[in-house]
């Protein structure tokens, strides 16, 4: 039976909920664009995934986003529309908790610097249970590239089969589980507890 020593979360869809359609409905009164438009408008630049790969700096990111959207907006109103997009707390902090105090626990997370910012101010208290954050903006390399799987390995400090990860996204968790790493698919508190029971990890 494997021994596992840490454990590897996910953090959109997994331990906080989110909506990018909140944030794309509150700049539709402020450009000449529609919610449904504006993801379109954005998907052929590269832009955002430049930006969760630490490509741009922050502020050079929201003139771009006022530049393509046509934007007439501060950087404070942009920052603050961008990161209300983070909904529910999915994993309660007493799971946390108790897994912190058992095994070295890390989140693993595509996010950019003004998403995690806000993250930091109002999540704070969930972080604070973790060993390490391994963030792709810091990194500079995006799940599923193996670079960011290699950098959380070393944060977790032990054997890839010594790790248990979950993620809402499958292709993640494939390019998870190509670096030797327990990995499975994120469904819900209730399906996530299921999980673990089955492989002796405890929180409780």
């Amino acid at each position: 039976m494997v021994i596992y020593k840490a454990i590897l979360l996910d953090l959109g869809r997994v331990l906080i909920d989110f909506d990018f359609r909140r944030g794309y409905r509150a700049l539709e009164g402020l450009c000449p664009y529609t919610a449904e438009e504006i993801p379109r408008r954005l998907a052929g630049t590269g832009l955002v995934e430049r930006f969760e790969t630490g490509l741009v700096e922050p502020r050079d990111f929201v003139d771009q986003m006022c530049r393509i959207l046509e934007l007439k907006v501060d950087y404070d109103q942009f920052r603050g529309i961008w990161s209300s997009i983070f909904t529910d707390i999915l994993i309660p902090e007493s799971i946390l908790a108790g897994l912190a105090r058992r095994y070295r626990l890390v989140l693993v997370s595509n996010t950019n610097a003004l998403h995690f910012e806000m993250i930091r101010e109002t999540y704070g208290h969930l972080l604070r249970h973790f060993d390490d954050l391994v963030l792709s903006y810091e990194v500079r390399a995006m799940k599923p590239q193996p670079e960011i799987f290699q950098a959380a390995l070393g944060s977790a400090r032990c054997r890839p089969e010594e790790c248990f990860y979950t993620d809402d996204i499958a292709a993640y968790i494939e390019g998870a589980r190509r670096m030797g790493i327990d990995a499975v698919a994120f469904e819900s508190r209730m399906q996530l507890e299921g999980e673990m029971r089955q492989r002796g990890i405890e929180w409780e």
